[in-house]
This record gives C-alpha cells, sequence and structure tokens, in this order.
C-alpha cells in the first residue's frame, strides 16, 4: 500500500497566536499529513504576553505556554532562537528542492515548505523623535525588553513611559513596581483614548494618580533629552519631565517586512492582506494570522482575535469552511488593581444610540451603557472602577449579525451598586452567549462539560477542559456562577467541601470548632470528619486552632499538621534554603537594629534585600542555622515577622505627619499600634495593610486588604485591596474615623473575614463573594446589623492579649529545637544539595541546584512537614 504523501508546513513566530496554531493543528489533525516546523525568534517558548507586568512576581516560567519546551506530537519541530531573514513564496531560492516555496534564515540554512503560516506578531512603535536611542531608552513588548529595565531601574530614580494606552499603563506599572517615581505621558486628552470616553478617562486618571503616578494628557513628546544617556523627556509646550529611564508604548506595527520583501500584497496601514481563511492574497500557500495580518485590511491587536484566526486556518488547511469574519475588540483588564472594561459600541456611535450613566466620584466608579434608540438592545458599554457585571453585560451586546439578549425594563439596574437597587435585571444568558472571548467558549459549551455525561464536576475542571478563563482570567467569575448556577438548577448540591476529609466549608469548620472548644486534630477529624486528613484540611484546621486557641503552631501534635513554611518558621526557598525575616512595625527601626540585622546577613552569609513592605529579607539560611539566627535576633529585641504564615504580614507606612509638609496624621505611629496589634493573627491567608498620612497614598494603603488613609478629620478606612497578580483596589468601607473607632471597625473587620471566608481566600474576592458585597461587610462591621460586633471585638481582644513571639518560644524549648536539624542521624551535617553562586555581590541560588518543585522531598528532622515545597 502506498503511504500518503506528508507535507511540511513552516510556522514563523512562536507568540501566543503561533503556539495556538500548533495546538490546533495538533488537536484537529492536522499533523496526520502534515510534518510541523515552528520558528521562533526568542530563545524562550511562547510565552503569556498578557500577563507580562506579572513577570516581576511570578517569574518565566509561570508566564509559559509551553513549560516542557516541547510539543507531545513528535511530528512538530521547535526551533527557538532562529530568525528567518527571508522567504521566496516561489521556491526560486532552492530550486531543485520539493516544495511550493522557501525560507532563508539568519545562519544561511534555506528551508523549503508546502505551507507557510506567518505568526510574526506586532512591534513596538517608537517615535521618530530626538535622543530615541540613547542607553535608557527601553520598548516594552518581551521578557526581555523587562530584564533590561528592571537592570537600568536598578541604578534611576524617575521612569517615564511615552504612551496612555493599554501597554503603556502595564509598563508605569512595571516603573512603579521597580520603586521608580513614575510619569506617564500620553498625546491624546485622556488616558486609555481607544478604550474609554472622556468621563471614563478622567476617572481612570484620578485611580492612577491616587497610586503616586504624574499623568501628564495632551502631551506630546519632542525628544528624549541626554547625551550620553536619558536624563529626561521634552514636551511641546510644557516643561521638561526628569528621566533616568524611559519606556516607549506608544502603540505597535505590524511585522510584516518578510512579507513586504518578498513582494505578498499588504495592507494599506501595514499588515499581510490575507482572505477570510487567512491565506495570503498574492500566494495560496503562504498564510497570516495574529497582529502581522490584515483580514480585510484591518489589523487587529488583541490575543483574541488572533486566536480565532488560528484555528479558522488549521480548519482551512484541513479542508474546512471557517472563516474569520471580524471579530469583538472587547476587553476588560485590571491595570494598577483598577477594573477597566470596554465593550461594543463604547463611544456611541450608532445612529440615535442613548447612554445611560453611572458615576461616583467618591468611589472612584464610572459606568455607562449604550443601548437602543427604544431602549430594548445592549450596544456597548465602558466600566472603570467596577468591572464585576462585564462578564454579564458583554454577550448582551447586540450586533449587525447578532440581535443580542433584550434588556431588562430598568437597564440601569445593570449598572447601578446593589445597594441602590442594582443586580442582573433577571438577565439569563442564552446557551449561545459568547462567555470566553479570548477562545470562544459559549454558555452552552460550558453546561454540556458539567452536564450528565460531562467530563467535569467543578469550575476548575470546565476551564481545563474548555480553556474558558485559561488566557486573561476576565470571565472565570461568570464560569463559577455559571456551573453553580446549573447543578443548582438540577437539584444537585454545589458541593463546597473543604476536603475528602470534612463534608464542611472553612467557615462551618470554624463555628465548629469554636462552639465544642476542640483543641485537637484528632478531637475534630473523629467527631465532625473521617479518615486521618490531607494536606489541605489539617494546615485549615492548624490556623484555625491557633487563630482560637492562641497556641503555638509547634507544639504537641499541632506541629504535624502545618505545611513545609509554618513547620519551620520560616518560607523555603528554591534551592531548599529558608527566609529570615524580622517584624519591623511602620517599617520604623533604630540604628543598633540595623547594624545587628547587618551582621547576622555578614556572619551567615545571608543574601539581603528591603521589601516593598519595609522590612528587610534575609535569604539563603540552612534549616539547622535558623535556631542560632533568630537567638541573635530575639536578643536584639526583633520578633518573628510571620513571613511564613497565612498571617498578618506587615502594616506599610509613609513617614506621615512626623516628616512630610503634606502630612495630616501620625501614619508612622497608626501602622505600628496596627501591626503590634494584629500580629500573628492567623487568618484564610495573608493579610497586608497600609496607612497613608494623606491623600497622596505614599503607603499605597488602597493596594491593601486593609488601608487607612489620613484626613483632616481622621481616617479613612478602606477594605478588600490586595495586590499580586490579580491586584484589587480596596473599597472604602467608612470615613473621618477617630482612632478609637477605626480599631473598632478594624477588629471586626478582620475576625468577620478569620470566621466566614473560604481557605486560600483573599479579602478581596471574599467581599465579593458575599451576598451584598461590600455592603454587607459595612452592615456587619459598622452598623453592627447581625448583632456581633461585641463578640467579634471579644475575639480579636483575646487575640491580643495571648500573643507571643513564635521564635522566642521555639528558642526556649528544647524539644522545639529539636527539628531544626537536616539530618536526625547527623544532625551537624549540611544538606549537601544545597549550592550558591556569586550575583551582585550577594550569595544566590547555583542554577546547577536548580529550584525547588512541588512535592520535592527535602530531608527534615523528627517529624516531617505537611503539605507542598514553597508554599507562603
Amino acid at each position: 500500500m502506498m503511504a500518503h504523501l506528508r507535507h511540511r508546513l513552516v510556522v514563523v513566530g512562536h507568540g501566543m497566536v503561533g503556539h495556538r496554531f500548533v495546538q490546533a493543528a495538533i488537536e484537529r489533525g492536522l499533523t496526520e499529513t502534515h510534518d510541523i516546523v515552528v520558528i521562533g525568534e526568542e530563545n524562550r517558548a511562547a510565552y503569556d504576553r498578557v500577563a507580562l507586568t506579572s513577570y516581576f512576581e511570578v517569574g518565566a516560567d509561570a508566564l509559559s505556554l509551553l513549560p516542557l519546551g516541547a510539543y507531545d506530537d513528535p511530528r512538530v519541530q521547535l526551533r527557538l532562537g532562529a530568525e528567518v531573514v527571508a522567504i521566496d513564496p516561489t521556491g526560486s531560492a532552492a530550486p531543485d528542492t520539493a516544495g511550493a516555496g522557501s525560507l532563508t534564515l539568519a545562519d544561511g540554512e534555506v528551508l523549503t515548505y508546502d505551507q507557510l503560516v506567518l505568526a510574526t506578531g506586532a512591534a513596538p512603535f517608537v517615535p521618530p523623535i530626538e535622543g530615541r536611542d540613547l542607553p535608557g531608552c527601553f520598548v516594552y513588548r518581551t521578557i526581555e525588553d523587562l530584564e533590561a529595565i528592571r537592570e537600568a531601574a536598578s541604578g534611576a530614580r524617575v521612569g517615564a513611559v511615552i504612551g496612555g494606552g493599554l501597554l503603556g499603563l502595564e509598563a508605569a506599572k512595571a516603573l512603579s513596581d521597580l520603586g521608580l517615581e513614575t510619569h506617564v505621558v500620553e498625546m491624546a486628552p485622556r488616558l486609555m483614548a481607544v478604550q474609554v470616553d472622556d468621563a471614563g478617562g478622567a476617572t481612570l486618571r484620578r485611580h492612577i494618580e491616587e497610586l503616586g503616578l504624574s499623568v501628564h494628557t495632551g502631551a506630546m513628546t519632542t525628544s528624549v533629552l541626554g547625551d550620553d544617556r536619558v536624563t529626561g523627556l521634552g514636551l511641546k509646550d510644557a516643561d521638561a519631565i526628569d528621566a533616568d529611564v524611559v519606556v516607549f508604548s506608544a502603540g505597535i506595527r505590524p511585522r510584516d517586512g518578510l512579507a513586504r520583501a518578498a513582494g505578498l500584497d499588504l495592507a494599506e496601514r501595514g499588515g499581510i492582506l490575507v482572505d477570510e481563511q487567512g491565506r495570503s492574497t498574492s500566494h495560496p500557500t503562504v498564510w497570516a494570522i495574529g497582529e502581522c495580518a490584515a483580514p480585510g485590511g484591518r489589523m487587529y491587536g488583541l490575543v483574541a482575535p488572533g486566536y480565532t484566526m488560528a484555528e479558522v486556518a488549521v480548519d482551512a488547511l484541513l479542508g474546512g469552511p471557517g472563516a474569520f469574519t471580524g471579530a469583538d475588540m472587547s476587553t476588560k483588564l485590571k491595570l494598577m488593581g483598577v477594573d477597566v472594561a470596554s465593550f461594543g459600541d463604547a463611544f456611541a456611535t450608532t445612529p440615535d444610540a442613548l447612554e445611560l450613566v453611572f458615576s461616583d466620584a467618591v468611589a472612584g466608579i464610572y459606568k455607562k451603557l449604550v443601548v437602543s434608540e427604544d431602549g430594548t438592545r445592549l450596544l456597548g458599554g465602558i466600566l472603570v472602577g467596577d468591572a464585576t457585571s462585564y462578564g454579564l453585560l458583554r454577550p448582551m451586546v447586540a450586533t449587525d449579525t447578532n440581535p443580542g439578549i433584550p434588556l431588562p425594563e430598568n437597564p440601569e439596574e445593570l449598572i447601578l451598586p446593589a445597594s441602590r437597587g442594582g443586580g442582573s435585571g433577571g438577565v439569563v444568558l442564552p446557551d449561545e452567549a459568547q462567555v470566553c472571548s479570548c477562545n470562544d467558549v459559549t454558555k452552552g459549551q460550558i453546561t454540556e462539560a458539567v452536564a450528565d455525561g460531562g467530563t467535569c464536576d467543578s469550575p476548575s475542571c470546565v476551564t481545563a477542559c474548555t480553556a474558558a478563563g485559561s488566557t486573561c482570567g476576565s470571565c472565570k467569575p461568570l464560569v463559577k456562577s455559571i456551573v453553580e448556577d446549573y447543578f443548582t438548577a438540577q437539584g444537585k448540591t454545589v458541593d463546597r467541601s473543604l476536603c475528602e476529609h470534612f463534608a464542611l466549608t472553612r467557615q462551618e469548620l470554624y463555628d465548629v470548632v469554636a462552639v465544642h472548644e476542640h483543641t485537637s486534630f484528632d478531637q475534630i477529624v473523629t467527631r465532625h470528619g473521617r479518615g486521618r486528613g490531607c494536606d489541605i484540611c489539617k494546615p485549615v484546621v492548624a490556623s484555625i486552632l491557633a487563630t482560637q486557641l492562641n497556641g503555638h503552631v509547634l507544639e504537641g501534635a499541632t506541629r504535624t499538621l502545618q505545611d513545609t513554611n509554618d513547620a519551620y518558621l520560616a518560607n523555603i526557598q528554591r534551592n531548599g534554603t529558608y527566609s529570615v525575616v524580622p517584624r519591623i512595625p511602620g517599617g520604623e527601626i533604630t540604628p543598633e537594629k540595623l547594624i545587628v540585622i547587618g551582621e547576622v546577613a555578614r556572619d551567615f552569609g545571608l543574601y539581603t534585600k528591603i521589601t516593598g513592605g519595609q522590612r528587610i529579607d534575609l535569604f539563603g539560611a540552612r534549616m539547622e542555622e535558623l535556631p542560632a539566627i533568630w537567638r541573635r535576633l530575639v536578643d536584639a529585641g526583633f520578633e518573628s515577622g510571620h513571613a511564613y504564615g497565612k498571617s498578618l504580614r506587615t502594616v506599610k507606612s509613609c513617614v506621615g505627619s512626623t516628616w512630610c509638609r503634606y502630612g495630616v496624621q501620625d501614619s508612622v505611629q497608626l501602622a505600628i499600634d496596627l501591626e503590634l496589634r494584629y500580629r500573628g493573627l492567623r487568618s484564610p491567608h495573608k493579610l497586608k495593610g497600609g496607612v497613608s498620612g494623606c491623600a497622596r497614598e505614599c503607603a499605597e494603603a488602597r493596594g491593601k486588604d486593609f488601608g487607612v488613609i489620613a484626613t483632616e478629620k481622621g481616617w479613612n478606612l478602606y477594605v478588600g485591596g490586595n495586590g499580586g497578580a490579580t491586584p484589587v483596589h480596596a473599597r472604602l468601607l467608612a470615613g473621618d474615623l477617630d482612632t478609637e473607632t477605626l480599631v473598632r471597625y478594624l477588629d471586626r473587620f478582620l475576625m468577620y473575614y478569620v470566621r466566614t471566608a473560604d481557605r486560600l481566600q483573599r479579602t478581596a474576592p471574599w467581599v465579593d463573594s458575599l451576598d451584598g458585597g461590600l455592603e454587607r461587610v459595612r452592615e456587619v462591621v459598622v452598623e453592627d446589623s447581625l448583632g456581633l460586633g461585641a463578640e467579634l471585638e471579644a475575639a480579636m481582644a483575646r487575640h491580643v492579649g495571648g500573643y507571643f513571639d513564635e521564635w522566642k518560644e521555639t528558642l526556649d524549648d528544647p524539644e522545639k529545637l529539636a527539628r531544626f536539624v537536616s539530618f536526625v542521624n547527623a544532625p551537624d551535617v549540611p544538606d549537601p544539595h544545597i549550592s550558591f553562586r556569586e550575583e551582585r555581590g550577594q550569595s544566590v541560588p547555583a542554577d546547577s541546584a536548580g529550584p525547588v518543585s512541588l512535592g520535592t522531598t527535602i530531608p527534615v528532622g523528627p517529624a516531617g512537614p505537611v503539605g507542598s515545597v514553597g508554599a507562603s
């Protein structure tokens, strides 16, 4: 039997869209007839550029879309660090070889192909201004760009970003996170001019400026100043801006140079002209997808249209009839903790369109709906400051080809807060409504995945099976709601059990322990659970017992419940060493204590770093060294900073009225008082606080779980803010409070959270999960609607009165100290797997040691830890 003739398909570009093309080709069977060669210019495989800014927090591995660096299908060859310098669609460059065309690599190698897919993406646009090539100028597109920016920022004070669009604000966040005074320069009269209107831009600007950034709109950059390197920006009709680092983020342009040189048809404004299936209009064996393509003459600069193009092209290569006829350009993102969303006809360009607007300048919220003249159809909208309704609104939008979902009788309910009669308006999404625009997943596909005969029983499983929520993540709350609503409608109980050993939620388990006054895990699991427990329920029970009993986490049987970090009162690091983080309340420290920290770091060879939480981290301590290190720190007056625990970390402070000419209250003293009051409070997740001495917000208090900002009359209390990969801005709970009332409300808020939040649930999603959200928190904490105020305050008083330093207690107990050895039978022998190298004058984990992965076994003492390595 004659074997089927195999064809060679070459993909040029291994970004997000190129990767999606290869995934679809494997999943849909294209590799059964085609060998695929993927050529990536970067030295690393495809990664998530949508979440690029989070690189500084999570690292490159977490962003990777192909963690193993290769595809499972052996018929796909991935070649990284290879540059294509020319393509020849006619194949004349290699006339003696088979194939429709050829391409030439930078090293001179010539590859032939039967089909060529160009997925070269786009390049940052750098305006042709004087000084743009000076050292200190960067673009913001790749991980390498971010690494270069970070290196430059280490010796800089001020940074400036040219461009106030999506990428520009992401770049500004990166500079701000690197500790630079940051300026955003935007030529348009408002930020994010493509996505939001003037009012939305003004609201967004206030949010950005509250975070300490300077915004310059309507400002044209004329030059980059400096001789040997950047010193500032020159602006038209405005004073120059001092800057040590400049990032260009003024838009993108299609990377169509290869196509242009090959004579392929291009769109008027750039991009490779392709038909509805992605095939070049000038060569039938050349295809283009993503930002380098221009279907219908238009370039699409979002990842979702690129994914659709990739899948359409795969289907076309398989002989399918699919077509790309346009894309949903809706966007939802979180910029520096601020929700921003834009969808449909956001600017009301449809004839006779009407606008419904809700604006709350105090809360920093702006919402606009654009509706049809008769008020029955939703055409578009803008959300700034609160985009929780985006998941419901975007699928409702009517277009030329889709009638959308009829609006309720009172459409304003869709954007009003719950306290003012807002809600869903009774709207129910039909099965054909698109829930995930990035991956084109409908509500019907989600319910099908969990229906009888489906493969999923949870929202996380749905995401894994359908990819809904796996790219930008903005639709995850809606996915969860659809799954739970479906189960409820089917008469199924939505299982919120903690784990297989407890058919209780964390809140129910907390109440059970309190009511029955249990003091051990064995008592709890015997009376209310089954089995012996696991690495999910044991740390949860340990946290609950620590909160209610104020006992030492390493006391008796409790020590076997702890995860890796709590088991050794330190955070484990990538090479198996531990961190040492003493508490420095409010960031205030004496010269004598600074000297002690320096001496300890020097004597034990520890890496030192000042954190964003106003503490000093000491890294690289071996397990057996921890007691000796902490003995010196405790003797000098330091105590545990609980950096290892699900508990209060820090309460950050500016210098307040003591030093700052703008300060109106003593923020330092309040930060110290709050940190000392809530230190050691075990909770469902880590807690962070902040106190700013004025509205300039230098302590970034609204990025914390609880934030306090001084006013002329007292203090404003904000709650439910979280930093990290999915930052959330804290919202005002109560204003102009005296200190006594502020502390009373905070006591209630924190104990209410500790009692009712789910396992590993930060305060932001906890607030949103409550029926009524922030308004419910206000009713319980401020208005005492449940009559629990005194009880919550008493619980906090017991915590405060029973506080002790875990490390001091450990040092005074020989039984607890016996745990801190690398090997039981050789307590004086250090772990030989740990090694270091020198970088920037300090010891860091050696590459040969490699990161400690989840599940890695580390030699420990007599009672090994529960849980996975690396838990924080």
